[in-house]
């Protein structure tokens, strides 16, 4: 699996950031460009991920993004893991948004 830091991430134009936390996490705090896809709906809404495009996975903190880009691996797609998640994002000082 691969993986990429925070910071790392943060110097990328454009990447497609999807946050798999539930809509309440991502309500309080998310990083800013952040697209929403709860890991609980994940299966359902695989849909709207954009099929020639590598995906980097957020979370919390990395262990439920890290879940869900084995899921994605093994359907073709590129996948990256966040490091450290949300919570590193914020605690670099990265933009976040709220509410």
């Amino acid at each position: 699996m691969d993986t990429i830091t925070v910071t790392e991430l943060a110097r990328l134009n454009d990447a497609a950031i999807i946050d798999v936390r539930e809509p309440d996490e991502f309500e309080q705090v998310r990083a800013v460009g952040a697209s929403s896809i709860p890991m609980s709906q994940f299966v359902e809404r695989e849909s709207e991920l954009p099929a020639d495009e590598t995906l980097y996975v957020i979370c919390a903190s990395g262990a439920r993004s890290a879940r869900v880009v084995e899921y994605l691996e093994a359907r073709d797609y590129r996948a990256v893991n966040v490091e450290g998640g949300t919570y590193a994002w914020r605690d670099a000082g990265l933009p976040v948004a709220e509410g």
